[in-house]
């Protein structure tokens, strides 16, 4: 499954996502994909997850509007 992850801030690593959500509970990343460019001013991010869905809505709700690195996250399911 895919999770939509908006307002990172701009400095962030595709490693630093990747540690945020194991920490967080994603058993593996696939793939992180940049969807927005780094200059801009709410940079998201597309990341696929190797994950049941119960398990996707559980991260999701961990995660949304969760404050890191200086910004509240914004982070949604995407259906496939």
């Amino acid at each position: 499954m895919k999770l939509w992850m908006g307002n990172i801030a701009p400095e962030t690593s595709e490693e630093e996502l990747r540690a945020l959500l194991e920490k967080y509970g994603a058993p593996a990343v696939i793939s992180v994909e940049r969807v927005t460019e780094e200059s801009s001013s709410r940079p998201a991010a597309i990341v696929d997850v190797a994950a049941a869905t119960e398990q996707m809505q559980k991260l999701t709700q961990r995660l949304n509007g969760m404050y890191w690195k200086g910004r509240s996250l914004t982070v949604q399911t995407l259906m496939r």
